[in-house]
């Protein structure tokens, strides 16, 4: 019989397991690994990464789930016959000078490339969900076996005779190539076949709203390997990290029907309980109330915050996707760190860092309310999933009816944690936790003095409050506005602060609610307060949340009242959302009181010049209304500002389109000042500011 090129082992390599085109993480690294190196090896070289690599191989035996063991012990025993063949190698290429028949290294070096795709098959299915695994199942054993004959067609072909191997090596060689060859499905994989059938039926089950039964619930998760509360978020983790990912395109749809049976399950088996740092008070707070501060690469060039969606530019250089989008909207086309002229506009998510920056915010009790709350990409496939439909239903029901018999602290908190993190996976989630009658029973834990309790309560409305419906439900519910309001005033953490302010910038999304919100005085005090003396993240969620409400006239007056321009001017320099509240103010009524601020107008002109792009965009904006509203009175300010004429010719070339528009209308109002002001001059009147230069371009028609 003809026995197959060696060289062709490696080009008639399998695709991936999981099916292909989505795989591309895990084989990315495979190719990485399996790339030529520039220089081939030494002889010696290859023997001896050949016996590390056996080695290796022959100890990793761990895997997360309890299924693949049998599978892996086998692979396992194979590969010490193997580290015991290649240690005699290298003492025998090492007594004949390290060199060896050209035949045998070129069939060791395929020998070598089979070796480091098993690592990498090892590695990829290591860090895989369980459920995937047991899903891919088919897959996973079609690659190992088409791996395993590839590695005894090379031992095969491995010229053993003008090696001068020892007959007991050579016995080794040829007991571990048989055993490559009879490969088959053994009975731990029929038992695997028999779980995912066993799984895949009880996904079935749900969709026809069959609630599972609790045992056999249990037995299933604990075949799978998911015994306690713990284990169980892993595996939710993982799974939903790997939906978004597109990891297997076609398993997805019996994945997130998982995610929705491991939440339930995760209630009702496990009695789960909120992680530390779901429920603990802020950590290491400085004096002034700041949380920790994150590292520098987890911060945008740009705004200087942290990245909610980090994304890849051309250039290298990675932003937040929101500022960077921006910042290309507005017409530029370079990279705002390194100034290189982009010809590729396009931005690549950069998953590895976003990853880190939330497990950084995790362990850090620190929150990122756009993830908190947002609509992910799992959620929105989660609509077209009836079973994982009927797992959130079903979840949501279960939930609420175990918080209203709830009578300890500790109890209701891990349930309302629960619902907080039910309530984030998605609008139907969030539907079903408020049609089962939550909101009413989370108003009064605002008021707990557990401080992780009143934290997942809040948080909890905060991410019910996303959906249209659940608005109307918070905001009829008896106090829950009040409790909103004692929340950001006496909450026990300045997490529990900032969520609350979130949560009225959510609710005043709704024309009829802001004007409730904007005559609610101890609402608007209690927001101007947290802009005074919260942290940067809980300014950020305050100053939104008075935006939103200027956006009413009939409210303007109130939050002057209680001075909202103000708290917004001591801001201005550290967010750049304290520009767009004082421009609001100013269109809606509120000029006299602004300009009415020792320093107001100064203020503005220097964030119009050192602001970011949003910023000056808007505190030109703030300037031209004061000019408008109040002619001479404005005006005056604005030029007595040194070097105000020069600031609106620098917006006018490099600011946005919006921000060049209201720089040329400041320039134009500032042109017919002086124009005014010379001809007074000329009538003999003085002027302060009559004498100020203006740019060239500025004085042009």
């Amino acid at each position: 019989m003809a026995m197959p090129n060696p060289r062709s082992v490696l080009t008639s390599a399998p695709s991936p397991p999981g099916s292909c085109s989505s795989s591309t993480s895990s084989w990315s690294a495979a190719a990485e690994i399996m790339a030529p190196a520039p220089l081939s090896p030494s002889d010696g070289e290859l023997l001896r990464s050949l016996h590390r690599l056996a080695r290796d191989l022959s100890a990793a035996a761990e895997t997360p789930a309890p299924f693949l063991r049998g599978a892996l012990a086998s692979i396992t025993r194979r590969y010490r016959l193997l580290a015991a063949a290649f240690d005699d190698l290298v003492l025998c290429a090492a007594a004949a000078g390290g060199d060896m028949p050209r035949s045998a290294s070129l069939c060791l070096r395929e020998v070598l490339l089979v070796l480091q795709r098993f690592k990498v098959l090892a590695a990829d299915c290591a860090a895989r969900s369980r459920m995937r695994l047991l899903l891919q199942s088919d897959e996973i054993e079609e690659e190992v076996r088409e791996l395993h004959q590839d590695l005894a067609t090379l031992l095969d072909l491995l010229p053993v005779v003008e090696l001068g191997l020892a007959e007991d090596v050579v016995d080794l060689l040829d007991l571990a190539s048989r055993q490559c060859r009879r490969f088959a499905p053994s009975v731990s994989v029929q038992a695997e076949q028999a779980l995912k059938a066993r799984v895949l039926s009880l996904i079935q089950e749900i969709e026809r709203e069959i609630v599972p039964e609790r045992e056999r619930l249990r037995e299933i998760l604990e075949e799978v390997g998911i015994n306690d509360p713990a284990t169980c978020s892993q595996e939710i983790e993982s799974l939903e990290r790997e939906i978004g990912d597109r990891a297997s395109e076609r398993w997805t749809d019996a994945m997130i029907a998982l995610v929705g049976l491991l939440r339930y399950a995760k209630c009702v088996l496990f009695s789960a309980t909120p992680r530390p740092s779901d429920s603990k008070p802020d950590p290491e707070v400085d004096e002034e109330g700041e949380p920790p501060a994150p590292p520098p690469d987890f911060r945008c060039p740009i705004t200087l915050d942290i990245m909610h969606e980090p994304v890849v530019v051309a250039s290298g250089q990675t932003y937040d996707r929101e500022s960077i989008s921006r910042w290309f909207d507005s017409g530029k086309s370079t990279c705002p760190k390194t100034g290189q002229v982009l010809t590729v506009l396009e931005l690549v998510p950069n998953k590895a860092l976003k990853n880190l920056i939330v497990k950084w915010c995790r362990e850090n009790g620190v929150a990122v309310e756009s993830s908190e709350a947002s609509k992910s990409e799992p959620a929105q496939a989660v609509a077209a999933n009836k079973a994982a439909l009927e797992a959130a239903r079903m979840t949501a029901s279960f939930l609420v009816k175990k918080l209203s018999i709830c009578f300890s602290p500790d109890a209701a908190n891990r349930v309302v944690h629960e619902i907080r993190l039910l309530s984030k996976s998605g609008a139907d989630s969030r539907a079903f936790v408020g049609e089962a009658g939550a909101v009413p029973l989370l108003v009064p834990l605002l008021y707990s003095e557990d401080a992780g309790l009143q934290l997942n309560a809040v948080t909890a409305l905060l991410n019910l409050s996303i959906l249209e419906a659940n608005k109307k439900r918070i905001m009829h519910a008896e106090g829950a506005v009040e409790a909103v309001a004692h929340i950001m005033s006496s909450g026990a953490t300045w997490r529990a602060k900032e969520n609350a302010a979130a949560a009225v910038l959510s609710l005043a999304s709704v024309h009829t609610y802001r004007r409730r919100l904007g005559r609610n005085l101890s609402v608007v005090e209690k927001l101007v307060h947290l802009v005074r003396t919260g942290p940067t993240s809980t300014k950020k969620d305050a100053l939104a949340a008075l935006l939103s409400l200027a956006g009413e006239r009939e409210n303007v007056g109130k939050l002057v009242d209680a001075g909202v321009a103000q708290a917004a001017l001591s801001a201005i320099s550290g967010e750049e959302t304290a520009a767009a509240v004082l421009a609001a103010l100013a269109k809606r009524g509120g000029a006299e009181a602004i300009v009415g601020i020792d320093g107001a107008v100064a203020r503005l002109v220097a964030e119009m010049r050192r602001g970011t792009e949003w910023s000056r965009e808007n505190a030109t904006a703030a300037l031209v209304l004061l000019c408008r509203r109040l002619g001479a009175q404005a005006v005056t300010q604005v030029m007595a500002v040194p070097g105000v004429e020069w600031a609106i010719w620098e917006l006018m070339g490099t600011g946005t389109e919006r921000a060049r528009r209201k720089a040329a209308s400041l320039g134009r109002i500032c042109r017919r000042w002086a124009a005014a002001s010379a001809a007074d001059g000329e009538r003999g009147s003085v002027c302060p500011a009559a004498s100020s230069v203006v740019p060239p371009a500025m004085m042009a028609s």
